[in-house]
């Protein structure tokens, strides 16, 4: 199907009718699947499930650069193990953002303090998430680029499972029985679990659990739900703890095995723990380097969580850093620099210097990142002004990358959230690629892609996530 097909699609469902019909359909299609958050803001508000939001229809997606962002995110597995797995170029990359930067200088200092001991544990577990959109350039291509690496509590690949049936339902009652059959299977949620089992099977203990470690108000814990599910059809035990209860529960023993509650711990996943305000107390701290120190797998432990930070990115795309650690595979570099959009530098010094000025003249071309996870924290226009010209002489400011702003088409379609009025939109997609490996001492024993994950909002909206109240789940129909 063309993409102006898919504008026709809509031109045909106008009939006010019919989408109200198709709206009540679609909600109800979406809680009989299960894609469901709680609408519970506190841990003392009232317990409330409803859909989440998601769109009405799936969106074009061109057929090539879909199968591009599966294709490279194998490479992009080892890349990530590569970097964790190199203190130099970690220390060397993070020098200058961990001296303004307090909460990765915390996270720089319990893998400093990892680093100094004997490691226990030779088994390493990665779960990440690639995010990409659609750059549209001036002569009219369209191409790949990466908007982040996230190597910690990437989220959405349960609920992602469960989008297809949804849409492929919506799409028979719009009679559209033809795009309803191209609907992709996807099922992140078996594929992440994959991973999470086999680093559990090299531990070696079938006594030892699986712990999620999670927030105290668990909004998108359905999400989480499809994962822990597939680990329960494995017979492999989870339990889900937060930061304070390891904290008052958790211990060492001689050997350094990690136990909460009584329970032997094989794998920490970290659902939590990756922005600031995750770590309420020194004592949330000192559990996260409790942790790290154990003999449990972490996913991510703290070389591989440093390894998804901003500076990182940044730096991965200058010139000849890729082929540090890729020496003997050019083609394994091209695939991956093919995705990387323009990254700037903001450390003090000349380049630096190029890059702020270079921002101040054309602000609406990038954009102002921090070293943040979790949606929202990004910086556009007139505020990367403001922010840069307070900080432009200040070491502050290596806080922060400029990042060139990508420029994707926006198509339409409609978005369902709990308590807000249908409309058609002007959107904008991002697709996020799943993939899962597990290391075992010098040996990759599992290295896969294991699903993706589309989001979509509104164009007026910036930045933000779904978590973050402003994009809604979507799937890819490809084009």
């Amino acid at each position: 199907m063309s993409s102006q097909t898919h504008a026709v699609l809509y031109d045909n469902l106008i009939d006010e009718n019919l989408i109200k019909n198709i709206e009540e359909i679609a909600k109800d299609t979406a809680l009989l699947h299960g894609v469901l958050m709680r609408t519970k803001e506190t841990p003392n508000s009232p317990e409330v499930v409803s859909y989440a939001p998601f769109t009405l229809f799936p969106t074009p997606v061109p057929t090539a650069l879909f199968h591009q962002a599966l294709a490279v995110q194998t490479h992009f597995n080892r890349l990530v193990d590569r970097v964790s797995q190199n203190p130099a170029f970690l220390e060397e990359t993070l020098a200058s953002t961990i001296k303004v930067d307090n909460f990765t200088a915390r996270l720089f200092n319990i893998y400093k303090q990892v680093q100094e001991e004997h490691r226990p544990q030779s088994i390493v577990l990665g779960l990440n998430r690639s995010d990409y959109m659609l750059d549209h350039s001036p002569d009219g291509g369209t191409s790949l680029k990466q908007i982040e690496i996230n190597t910690i509590a990437a989220s959405f690949g349960g609920l992602a499972s469960r989008t297809p049936d949804v849409h492929r339902h919506i799409l028979k009652v719009a009679n559209l029985p033809e795009e309803s059959n191209n609907v992709l299977d996807n099922n992140p949620a078996a594929g992440l679990a994959r991973g999470l089992a086999k680093a559990w099977e090299l531990y070696g203990s079938e006594r030892a659990v699986v712990m999620f470690l999670v927030e105290d108000v668990q909004r998108n814990i359905y999400d989480h739900r499809f994962v822990e599910n597939e680990l329960w059809k494995r017979n492999i035990p989870v339990i889900r703890r937060q930061f304070e209860d390891v904290c008052r529960s958790g211990s060492l023993d001689e050997s350094r095995r990690l136990f909460v509650d009584g329970h032997e711990i094989a794998i920490v996943y970290f659902r939590n723990g990756y922005m600031p305000q995750n770590y309420t107390s020194e004592e949330s701290w000192e559990a996260r380097l409790m942790m790290e120190r154990s003999l449990a797998v972490k996913c991510p432990d703290i070389s591989t969580h440093l390894a998804g930070t901003k500076k990182v990115q940044q730096e991965l795309a200058q010139r000849g850093v890729l082929e540090r650690f890729f020496p003997d595979e050019p083609e394994t570099v091209a695939q991956i620099r093919a995705t990387f959009a323009g990254l700037y530098t903001l450390d003090m010094g000349e380049e630096g210097d190029k890059t702020v000025a270079m921002a101040l003249a054309n602000p609406d071309q990038y954009v102002l990142k921090p070293q943040r996870e979790g949606g929202g924290n990004n910086i556009y226009g007139t505020e990367i002004c403001e922010v840069l010209e307070n900080l432009k002489s200040s070491t502050e400011r290596t806080a922060y990358i400029l990042m060139d702003k990508i420029q994707p088409v926006p198509v339409q379609n409609y978005l369902l959230r709990p308590g807000a009025p249908l409309k058609l939109n002007s959107c904008l997609s991002e697709l996020g690629v799943f993939g899962a490996y597990v290391r075992k001492g010098k040996d990759m024993v599992f290295n896969e892609c294991v699903g993706h994950l589309l989001r979509t909002k509104s164009s007026e909206h910036a930045d933000g996530g779904v978590a973050a109240g402003v994009a809604v789940l979507d799937n890819p129909l490809l084009v």
